[in-house]
C-alpha cells in the first residue's frame, strides 16, 4: 500500500529536495540542481512566489521506503493571465510503479479539485526560470542542471492516467564554428549595430552585473510574456533568480546591447557548463563542491545557453546575430567547442530560427503534459 504525506518542515523539505540525488545517483545523464535551491523552493517563508501561488510537496512511501515525489502549485498570477483555472505539478519522480504514480498524480488531482482547478498541467515551476517539461526524447544525452532528467518509462505511467501532450520543448547541441565563421557574423553584428544605433555594453567584470540585472529582467517580462505559461517575475523573484545564476556566468560569455538611451534592449547569458561538476558533489557547494564549479569555470569545453531575449521591437531586425556573435568570440577564446541549449518552445520560429546555418543536432525533447479533470 502507497501511503502519501504532505511536507510540513525543513527536514521532509530535504527528502523532497533530495529525493532524485539519490534516486538517480547511478544514472550517468542525471545532473543534479543546486540543492540548497531546490530545498528553499519549497520553503513558504523563502520562496517569493508565495505572493501569488498557493503550493504542497508531497512524498510517497511503499513498505516504509521513500519511492516518490511530486509538487503542486497554483499560480493565481498565471491562471488569471491566460485565463484558464489549472494546477501544477512539478518535481515529479517515482519508481515504476503504476500504484506509485496513481497515489501521487491522484493526490495532486485531488488538491486541484478542491482548490476549484478544471485541469492539470506540468512539469511546470513557479516561473518560466524553474525547470520545466518532462523528457521524451535524449534520455541517453547528460541533462542541464536547469532541466529535469526522467526515466522513459514516466510517459507511459502519465498516458495512462489520462494525462496528454500540451505543448513540448525541444533542445540542441551546436558546435561553435570556425574562425572565419565568427569573423563572417562579426561584420553582420557591426552592420546591425551601426544601422539601428545600438551598441554592446562593455562588461568586462562579475563586479558590473548589478548594474543591469534589473534592465535584464525587465526585458524578461516583456520578451517572454507571450512564452506558454510565463508570468511577470516580481521584483523579489528578480533578486532570487539573479542570486542564482549571475554566479555562474563569465563576462566573455554574456552579451548586453542597449539603445541610445541606455535601454537593454537585447541580451543573451550563457555560462561554462557545470554538469560534471555538480553531478560530483550531488548538488552540493559545502563543504567542496565549490571547488568543481570552479574549476568548470576556467577548464571547459561546452557552455549552457541559459537566457537570450530580444525586445519585441526589434525582432526579426538581425540582433540575435549580435548576441551570437559575441558568444561565439568568447567561446574561441576560452576553448569552448561546444553550445547547449536550454529548452525552447517548438512552436517559437523565430527563436530557433537563430541557429540556422550552424552545424546542431536537435537532441532532447521535453513535455508539458495535460490532464481535463472535468471529464
Amino acid at each position: 500500500m502507497v501511503e502519501i504525506r504532505e511536507v510540513i518542515n525543513g527536514r521532509e523539505r530535504k527528502l523532497f529536495a533530495d529525493f532524485p540525488n539519490k534516486f538517480y545517483r547511478n544514472v550517468e545523464q542525471f545532473v543534479p540542481g543546486f540543492l540548497s535551491d531546490d530545498i528553499s523552493d519549497w520553503d513558504p517563508d523563502k520562496n517569493p512566489a508565495t505572493e501569488y501561488c498557493e503550493f504542497k510537496a508531497f512524498l510517497a512511501y511503499k513498505d516504509g521506503k521513500l519511492v516518490g515525489r511530486i509538487g503542486a502549485i497554483l499560480s493565481h498570477k498565471s491562471n488569471e493571465k491566460w485565463n484558464y483555472n489549472r494546477m501544477r505539478f512539478s518535481c515529479v519522480d517515482f519508481i515504476d510503479d503504476y500504484e506509485v504514480s496513481e497515489a501521487l498524480f491522484g493526490t495532486v488531482e485531488k488538491y486541484a479539485r478542491e482548490k476549484g482547478c478544471d485541469a492539470v498541467h506540468g512539469p511546470l515551476g513557479f516561473s518560466d526560470l524553474d525547470r520545466e517539461g518532462m523528457l521524451v526524447e535524449g534520455f541517453d544525452y547528460k541533462s542541464m542542471f536547469i532541466t529535469y532528467y526522467n526515466h522513459p518509462y514516466y510517459i507511459d505511467h502519465l498516458t495512462r492516467l489520462g494525462y496528454v501532450k500540451d505543448v513540448d520543448w525541444i533542445e540542441y547541441l551546436i558546435d561553435v564554428p570556425s574562425k572565419e565563421n565568427i569573423a563572417r557574423i562579426a561584420r553582420l553584428s557591426e552592420l546591425v549595430l551601426k544601422r539601428f544605433k545600438l551598441h554592446k555594453a562593455e562588461i568586462t567584470s562579475v563586479k558590473q552585473y548589478p548594474q543591469y540585472i534589473e534592465k535584464i529582467f525587465r526585458l524578461v517580462n516583456i520578451a517572454y510574456a507571450d512564452l506558454y505559461g510565463t508570468v511577470d517575475l516580481t521584483d523579489e523573484q528578480i533578486k532570487r533568480y539573479a542570486k542564482k545564476f549571475a554566479p555562474l556566468v563569465n563576462p566573455k560569455l554574456m552579451c548586453v546591447v542597449e539603445d541610445e538611451e541606455g535601454e537593454v534592449v537585447a541580451f543573451g547569458v550563457t555560462a561554462p557548463s557545470v554538469a560534471d561538476a555538480l553531478k560530483k558533489s550531488n548538488g552540493r557547494l559545502f563543504p567542496f563542491g565549490f571547488i568543481g564549479i570552479l574549476k568548470a569555470f576556467h577548464k571547459n569545453d561546452t557552455i549552457d545557453l541559459f537566457l537570450t531575449a530580444v525586445h519585441p521591437k526589434l525582432r526579426g531586425r538581425g540582433i540575435n546575430a549580435v548576441l551570437i556573435s559575441h558568444v561565439w568570440d568568447g567561446c574561441s577564446d576560452l576553448g569552448i567547442v561546444r553550445a547547449e541549449s536550454g529548452p525552447q518552445l517548438e512552436e517559437n520560429s523565430k527563436i530557433l530560427a537563430q541557429w540556422n546555418g550552424f552545424d546542431k543536432i536537435q537532441h532532447k525533447r521535453r513535455r508539458c503534459f495535460v490532464k481535463d479533470l472535468k471529464n
